[in-house]
C-alpha cells in the first residue's frame, strides 16, 4: 500500500542515478511509519531519463583532463528544473543541496534548519562530481556527510534525511527525547541505563535509582560535560566560549 499524502507535508525530493535505493532505511522503524502516516513525504527524480543522446548520457569527460567522468551541467539542470516544480524560491524555504565530500559539515542544528523548512532538494553526486556552473546557477549548497569520500550520496542522502525527518512534530511521539540527544544542547549526550538493575556485577548508578530527579539531572549534566570534554574537545570549546 502506498504511503499517504497528507497536504503541506514536509517533503523531501532526491535527484539521484539510483532511485531504487531509496526509501532504503528511511522505510523502515519510526521514519517509516510517519512515512506511510503521510508525516512527511519522500519524492525521487531519476537522473537518466534526462540524459543526452541514444544512450542518454548523464556525465562526460572532465575539462582540462584527468581522471573520472563529471555530470553534465545541462542533465543536472533538467532534473533541478523538474524536481523544483511547485517548490518555494526561497532557499530557507526550501534549500536545494549537492551531497559533496567538500561541502559544509552536517550537523544537528543543520537538521533542525531544513526540518523547520517546507522541504528540501538533495542532488546526490557520482563519479568525479557536478559540473561547478550549474551548481552556482542554481544556488545550490554543498553538504558533507564526514571527512570521507562515498562512491556517490545516496547513503549520505538517507543519513541527513533520517536526521532531520525524526526532529518533524509527531515522528518521534516523544519530543522530549530529541531535546536530550547529543549534540541537542551542544554536549554529547550522558550514559543510559536500564533492567536488570546488576548486570556481570556491574550495577546502575545509585543516583539513578534515588528517584531524586534533581540529583539525577545534576549527575546527567556532570557525565555529558565529562564525556564531552574526554571525546570531542572542538563540542567543549565551543560549550565553553557559550557560557556567559
Amino acid at each position: 500500500m502506498a504511503p499517504q499524502r497528507v497536504k503541506g507535508a514536509w517533503t523531501a525530493r532526491v535527484i539521484t542515478l539510483f532511485p531504487e535505493a531509496f526509501p532504503g532505511t528511511l522505510g523502515l522503524s519510526l521514519t517509516g511509519k510517519a512515512q506511510d502516516l503521510g508525516l512527511w513525504a519522500l519524492e525521487t527524480f531519476d537522473l537518466r531519463p534526462f540524459g543526452i543522446g541514444k544512450h542518454k548520457n548523464v556525465d562526460d569527460n572532465p575539462a582540462g583532463g584527468g581522471a573520472g567522468m563529471v555530470l553534465r551541467a545541462d542533465v543536472v539542470a533538467a532534473a533541478l528544473d523538474q524536481a523544483s516544480i511547485g517548490t518555494p524560491t526561497d532557499r530557507k524555504r526550501w534549500p536545494v543541496i549537492y551531497l559533496s565530500p567538500r561541502g559544509t559539515p552536517f550537523s544537528q542544528a543543520m537538521a533542525h534548519t531544513w526540518a523547520a523548512a517546507d522541504g528540501v532538494t538533495l542532488l546526490c553526486g557520482r563519479f568525479e562530481g557536478v559540473d561547478q556552473r550549474v551548481l552556482d546557477a542554481y544556488d545550490i549548497t554543498e553538504v558533507s556527510l564526514g571527512d570521507f569520500v562515498l562512491t556517490g550520496g545516496e547513503i549520505a542522502a538517507q543519513a541527513m534525511l533520517d536526521a532531520t525527518v525524526r526532529l518533524l512534530p509527531g515522528v518521534l511521539g516523544n519530543q522530549a527525547s530529541t531535546e536530550e540527544e547529543s549534540f541537542s544542547t551542544g554536549l554529547l549526550e550522558f550514559p543510559q541505563y536500564t533492567r536488570p538493575t546488576v548486570w556481570a556485577d556491574r550495577p546502575i548508578p545509585d543516583v539513578l535509582q534515588s528517584g531524586h530527579h534533581a540529583e539525577i539531572a545534576k549527575w546527567r549534566q556532570a557525565q555529558s560535560e565529562a564525556i564531552t570534554r574526554e571525546r570531542r574537545p572542538d563540542l567543549w570549546a565551543a560549550h565553553q566560549r557559550r557560557k556567559p
